[in-house]
This record gives C-alpha cells, structure tokens and sequence, in this order.
C-alpha cells in the first residue's frame, strides 16, 4: 500500500437536498449545530493535558524568560558541541495539535567538560525569532538521558569530555501555530553557544491506517511521553543506537476500577484484552510470522518470570510483521500461542484477521504491541509515525468524540468499532 501524505480528515457532512424550502433550512441549521459541536469538542480536546515531556506550542507563548541568548560571534575553533538528530520528525496530528518527537544527541568532543545551560528550539527559515520553546534548568535535566561514561552521573546537563547525552523533545503546536518546514536547536553554554543543523519537520510519508483491533474499551498505553518505556527505549543494536518503539502502542483494556483482569490474575484468560482479535492495518506482504512461544504466567505480587529467556530473537513474542511498501513495516508482538494464521509470503488485505492477542515475548500481561518501523525487527529498527483512519476516544466519564486520520496520544480510551463491520470504524 503506497504512503498517502499527510492530511487532516475532516468529518463528512451529507445534507439531503430537498425542493422545499424549509426542509433546506432545517438541514443547514442541523450541519451547522452539528459543526459547532464538533468545533467546541474538538477545541475542548486541544486543551487536554499533554503526556509528560510534550510541551505545548501556542502563539505568541515564546516569553522572555525562555528566549536564548543569540548566537555567539563566530570563533575558531568553532564550539565543539555535536548536535544530531538521527530521525528527523514528521507532523503528527493528535488531538487537535500537530506533534513533532524526536530526539537531539549532543556529544562534547573537546577535552575539558561543559554544562549545559539550555537548549532552545528556533524556525530554522526565521533565525531572528524568539525561539519556539526553550529549556532550561529542571526542565531541560528532565528530558536529558546520559550517554558515554564520564563525570557528573547525577546532573546529565554536564558533559564530561567525550561524553554526550540525548534530549527527548515532543512539541506540540497549537492548530493556529504553522510548524515550521524546518527547525534548528541552539546549546547554551556558560560563556558561548552553539548551533546544530537544520532538520526538516515532514520527512516520514504519513501512512494512514486501518484500525489494529476491533470493539471499544482499548486503552493506547506507552505512547510518547517521558515516563514511556518505548519512547526512553534507546537500544544499540547491530552497532546502532536506535529506537524502534518511539510511536509503539500497547493496546490493553481496563475495567472501571483500573483493572486489566477478572478473577484469577495469574491466569492470560482472565485478562480481558486476551484472546481479542488481531487485524491487518493495511494491505501488504507478510515479511514474518512467528507462532509456538508459551504465553507467560502474567506478573503479580508474586513477581514475574518469562516462560522463555527474553533475547533479541524472543523479545517480540508470537508476531506478525507486514511490508506494507516504501521501507514501511506494521509489527504485531506478543501473540497467542495458536492464533498466528499468516506465513511470510502471504499477502494480506486491510482488516483481515491475523491472529489472537496473547502474553508471550518479554510481556508481562496480555495486550497487543503493534509499531510501525523502517526495518522488520523489533529492535534494530526506527519507529515511525503513523495514523489511523478513523476512530473514537473516550471524553470525560460517558461521552465519546470521533477521530479521523489522527495519532492517539497520550492513555486515550478507543473505540474502533464492532466487529460486524470488517474494516470499517465505529
């Protein structure tokens, strides 16, 4: 399936058009009752609280207190600071924002050390603008994480020689605020600053998918945020540090008590996510197929133990993974034992059933990991954005508002729809 660019689906609006006059009027007035609501609903989401480390950009929000220092005059050598961004970021919508996640590694390559003082993100095609946001102090020590050995263990701002560390960033942009085409990050040291390149901010053709599951009640856990162990999940793997999970989600249900489970917890089959219907995202190719794991003994007080040793080879579990075309790939982990009814070879077609949600792999309770990637394993991938068509998240304690083409963020309730409707949303 070739990647469609990137768009917002606006939801259609069918008036039936009739001769008589008041008819006419009545229908206009429902479309427009119907386009308030939706405008104040949609707006009420755009206020929801971002994940941890996502800050939010409004317009006009770039205040003194976080404007960077300009640049310093040129100086040779040059400030030798590195900043690298491994996988330039794409425009994600989410809940009525446009997000950027990405990551900047900065490495000291000088002998002596360096703090760092903030980090300021700025419109690369308009450098004499205040910066878009910028960190400093608590806030920029909280999305840091240390690389390289080296001084200063507790204080990731400071950069033994050699050392570097990599900032976390999730920017999420008001629907008024334009994303810029390009960003630069500038470093703020003690007594100078430094500049990084610019990385564009639509380099990952958006595909736009089918939904992964079917039924309400999926909550889209370990999105990007700060305490997500899939986006923190930086691996080196085939001498690469990658981050295949950067947009996973691991789909689970809850009761109302915030329970994944009824009855026995030791038991997959009390699990409610358990035994749920996997479903192909898109059309594709069937690249791997992985069926046989045991489940795991689900962890409790009692604590957790695989029932087979967690490698690079068994990390995912039971799995599918699809070539869905353009070095795209859809990953489904964790699966039933069982349940896999695909082989590598087999073209599959959007919405056909896969396989069953199971507990295997390094799990610890059932639920479904699907992630999307540049490369078909697990870990020595990166995650790439992507959207699903259609979909409805779960508003305050009944209501319920309709996504389309968007990126759930953050723990949002889903609902894709009952299964009498194969491929479609609810």
């Amino acid at each position: 399936m070739p990647a469609r660019p990137i768009r917002r689906h606006a939801g259609a609006v069918l008036i039936a058009v009739s001769c008589a006059a008041a008819a006419a009027a009545h229908a206009a007035a429902a479309a427009a009752a119907h386009a308030a609501a939706a405008a104040a609903a949609h707006a009420a989401a755009a206020d929801a609280s971002l994940p941890a480390g996502c800050d939010a950009v409004a317009a006009g929000n770039a205040v003194s207190t976080r404007q960077g220092a300009p640049s310093a005059p040129p100086v040779f050598p040059p400030v030798q600071i590195a900043l690298r961004t491994p996988v330039e970021p794409t425009v994600l919508p989410s809940g009525g924002r446009n997000v950027l996640v990405y990551e900047v590694h900065l490495h000291n390559f000088t002998g002596a050390p360096a703090t760092l003082r903030g980090l300021d993100v700025l419109d690369a095609d308009h450098p004499a603008r205040a910066p878009l946001v910028g960190f400093r102090g608590a806030a920029l020590e909280a999305r840091l994480r240390q690389v390289t050995l080296g001084d200063g263990p507790d204080d990731p701002r400071r950069l033994a020689a050699g050392q570097g560390v990599v900032a976390f960033l999730c920017l999420a942009f008001d629907a008024a605020v334009p994303v810029p085409a390009r960003l630069r990050h500038r470093v703020l040291l003690d007594e100078s600053s430094a500049d990084g390149p610019a990385i564009g901010t639509r380099t990952t053709p958006l595909q736009v998918l089918g939904r992964p599951l079917v039924g309400a009640g999926w909550t889209a856990a370990n999105t990007p945020s700060l305490a997500s162990h899939h986006r923190m999940g930086l691996w080196v793997v085939d001498g690469a540090a990658r981050i295949s999970r950067r947009y996973a989600i691991d789909w689970k249900k809850f009761d109302g008590a915030g329970k994944t489970w009824a009855g026995d917890a030791r038991d997959v089959h009390a699990y409610y996510a358990y035994g749920e219907k996997v479903l192909a995202v898109a059309d594709g190719r069937v690249v791997a197929a992985r069926d046989g794991l045991p489940d795991n003994v689900p962890k409790t007080d009692a604590g957790f133990a695989p029932a087979v040793p967690v490698t690079l080879d068994t990390v995912g579990g039971n799995q599918v993974v699809i070539d869905l075309g353009n070095g795209q790939f859809a990953a489904y982990y964790h699966l039933q034992p069982g349940s896999v009814r695909v082989k590598p070879g087999d073209a599959v077609q959007r919405g056909q059933w896969l396989a069953r949600v199971g507990n295997s792999g390094d799990a610890r309770w059932p639920h479904l990991h699907f992630q999307m990637t540049d490369r078909p394993d697990a870990m020595a991938s990166e995650g790439l954005p992507h959207l699903f068509e259609r979909y409805r998240i779960r508003t305050g304690a009944s209501g319920w508002e309709d996504r389309r083409g968007e990126y759930p963020l953050g723990d949002a309730v889903v609902d894709f729809g009952p299964e009498s409707c194969p491929g479609c949303a609810p």
